[in-house]
């Protein structure tokens, strides 16, 4: 994933999880469910996360329509209060 942050120009940390360490531990690896076939697999969920490690912001079942606009407006309203 350092190829993507290095191509997306991004300043954020990102986590590559494929033991699903941490993401069994945040409860977005779930049971899914798609033409009668069950599997497991990950949940599409946002973390707003502070510099001291609270969760100040949870999004579950996001999806990708307007999302990254939602957020960045929650962020905006989190740093001006």
């Amino acid at each position: 994933h350092f190829r993507f942050i290095e191509k997306q120009n991004l300043s954020i940390l990102l986590l590559s999880d494929e033991e699903h360490k941490v993401i069994e531990q945040y409860g977005a690896w779930q049971k899914k469910k798609n033409y009668g076939k069950e599997y497991f697999g990950t949940v599409r969920t946002t973390f707003l996360i502070n510099p001291e490690g609270t969760i100040k912001k949870l999004w579950e079942k996001v999806k990708v329509a307007n999302h990254v606009d939602d957020v960045f407006q929650t962020l905006k309203n989190m740093i001006n209060n």
